[in-house]
């Protein structure tokens, strides 16, 4: 079941490697994100020393809360993912022109997970080359529609 979505990241990047990774949140976070009142169009993960977090995801405040409680809707959140998933993705960060960003968010097993992926960023004129394909497939489908 996914609860937010980058589909921006698949039109911007290329996505070379992807990782399943759970996240560290708080009570209201849970239900603000499983009520799809998150925002990950932005969402980057930043790897320091052993530990990787998400920054740039955006998670509403809950209905029900409190407006007196002060709290940081885009605070970041730690990643959990085993030491040697960190190394690779750290590794991989070092290439020239390779971003790790958040994909998806989806629940699995009662828990959220985070689908993050190593991407490469594109040039314009590949953005451009997939925008005439998906152009061309439009047109395709409704020329068979019309049959």
């Amino acid at each position: 079941m996914g609860l937010a979505k980058n589909k921006k990241a698949y039109f911007d990047y290329i996505i070379l490697e992807t990782f399943e990774a759970g996240i560290i949140l708080e009570g209201w976070e849970v239900k603000s994100i499983k009520n799809s009142m998150a925002d990950i169009n932005q969402a980057f993960v930043a790897i320091r020393g052993t530990d990787a977090f998400v920054n740039g995801m955006h998670v509403s405040r809950w209905k029900t809360q409190s407006a007196s409680i002060p709290i940081d809707e885009g605070r970041e959140r730690k990643l959990l993912l085993n030491s040697k998933e960190i190394e690779e993705l750290a590794r991989l960060r070092k290439m020239p022109g390779v971003s790790i960003i958040v994909l998806d968010l989806f629940v699995k097993n009662n828990k959220i997970k985070v689908k993050i992926g190593i991407g490469k960023g594109r040039k314009k004129y590949d953005k451009r080359q997939k925008i005439m394909e998906r152009e061309i497939k439009k047109e395709i489908v409704s020329s068979q529609e019309r049959w």
